[in-house]
């Protein structure tokens, strides 16, 4: 069990920064059976007062407000207006004799019952070779006839081929000149000066000055069995470094430089005379040739069954009649309107009442009174000395047992810091808790210092 402690222990026995096993040191002032560690001692701050503005100076306004007075005034309650009356319209019963059913015409192919109708492109045909379609009496036929087409022979001067004209190409003539070109134009071009350079050392700041503790060694023999170690703050000058630089001593330039023209004489073909046509008239060939043509084709006619038809005329089967459906009639009663409804208007006067309405007298207005700024005395912490190392004595294996431990423990979670289960042992979830503890507090960090103790309330 005692083992057990020791191991746990560890971290909180020695000191924050790692200790090397050689360094052998002794606290000052140390007494037979206590135990000390190297621990960082924090800041030190101190309470100090400040005035400090906490309300700015402002005016307080003070609203006084407007005076009314009251006043009779007559309003129009309801405003004038029209009333209106409806007169319903007035109705009354006649008799009428009403067609139920229209006289019927149509076309027929016979007078016969059920004959079949006459499609309307007969009808047309028929309108269009002068039957009065429209004025024909009911009971009246017609029948279509025709007359053959005939034929005549006739002497005709076709053309066998067309006039025409043909074209002759007289060609074009040249001589041969010379001719001075430009080959390539006048330019010019822009040629580069490079820049020159040269070579400057130069000091560069690599690291700047610092500070930094370092492990030292007793100057004095070494203690057996002693704990304990010295640490320096030793001033690291700043590191710097020369350099070879590069920098121009003239800088690159340019200079146009004029590129004349280049000519060139060449022979070329020049025109005299341009290239043309002529134009020559083929006539035209003819030939006389016999042929059949169309003296008239068949005609066709319609003429009114009864009235008497010319010979040489043919029946085509087509005959149209016209029919007539007598009309079906009915005596009803129905009511119509004798008189409309009509809408009289009533006028209606409008009504008035008095009144009593706050009237505006005096309007509202402000006054404003000047209120000094308001200054309060607070406490603030200012640091009087930066955190550093000491000694400082502390619980260690001779001195921790259970009971104290199981002490810290409670006396952490009344304090609402968690030290995890409380059992007794120093495990993780207690030393995280004491040294958050420790740092909430100001208190030395690195152990467990007496210092710690009572501020825990454990006396030892």
């Amino acid at each position: 069990m005692k083992l057990h402690y020791s191991s746990l222990l560890l971290g909180l026995l020695l000191p924050i920064t790692s200790i090397q096993a050689e360094i052998s040191l002794t606290p000052p002032n140390a007494k037979a059976g206590e135990c000390y560690a190297k621990v960082i001692i924090p800041a030190k701050y101190k309470t100090v007062e400040e005035k400090v503005l906490v309300q700015e100076a402002s005016n307080k306004i003070k609203i006084i407000p407007a005076k009314y007075a009251w006043v009779e005034e007559k309003v129009e309650v309801t405003p004038a207006s029209e009333k209106l009356v409806t007169v319903p319209a007035k109705y009354k019963k006649v008799s009428e004799i009403i067609e139920v059913k229209p006289a019927l015409r149509s076309w027929h192919v016979s007078l016969r019952k059920h004959a079949a109708p006459v499609s309307n492109e007969l009808l047309a045909a028929a309108k269009l070779k002068g039957v009065d379609i429209e004025n024909t009496t009911p009971g009246t036929c017609y029948k279509e006839y025709y007359t053959p087409e005939s034929y005549k022979t006739v002497t005709e001067e076709v053309v066998i081929q067309k006039e025409s004209t043909k074209s002759n190409i007289i060609p074009a003539k040249y001589e041969m000149v010379e001719k001075t070109i430009q080959v390539r134009p006048a330019s010019k071009k822009t040629v580069t000066v490079p820049a020159t350079y040269g070579y400057v050392e130069d000091r560069v700041l690599v690291e700047k000055e610092k500070t930094v503790w370092k492990k030292g060694k007793n100057p004095a023999t070494k203690l057996d069995g002693a704990t304990g170690e010295i640490m320096c703050l030793i001033k690291v000058p700043a590191k710097y470094k020369i350099i070879k630089k590069r920098v121009v001593k003239t800088p690159a330039t340019t200079k146009v430089i004029e590129i004349p023209a280049e000519t060139k004489t060449i022979k070329v073909k020049k025109l005299i005379s341009p290239a043309k046509t002529e134009t020559i008239t083929v006539p035209a060939v003819k030939s006389t040739i016999e042929k059949k043509v169309l003296e008239h084709g068949p005609s066709f006619s319609w003429i009114r069954v009864g009235d008497s038809v010319e010979r040489g005329l043919n029946y085509t089967g087509h005959e149209i009649c016209l029919v007539e459906t007598s009309s079906v009639k009915k005596k009803v009663t129905k009511t119509i309107l004798d008189t409309p409804a009509t809408i009289n208007k009533i006028a209606i006067n409008p009504t008035y009442k008095i009144i009593k309405v706050k009237k505006l007298v005096e309007e509202a207005k402000e006054i404003k009174t000047p209120i000094e700024a308001i200054y309060k005395e607070i406490q603030k912490k200012e640091k009087i000395s930066e955190a550093h190392q000491s000694w400082e004595r502390i619980l260690c294996q001779t001195n921790m047992n259970k009971d104290v431990i199981l002490q810290i423990q409670n006396a952490l979670k009344a304090k609402e810091y968690n030290p995890g289960k409380i059992d007794g042992v120093l495990g993780r979830d207690t030393r995280v808790a004491l040294d958050k503890y420790q740092r909430d507090n100001s208190l030395a960090t690195g152990g467990i210092t007496y210092e710690t103790l009572n501020a825990l309330g454990i006396n030892q």
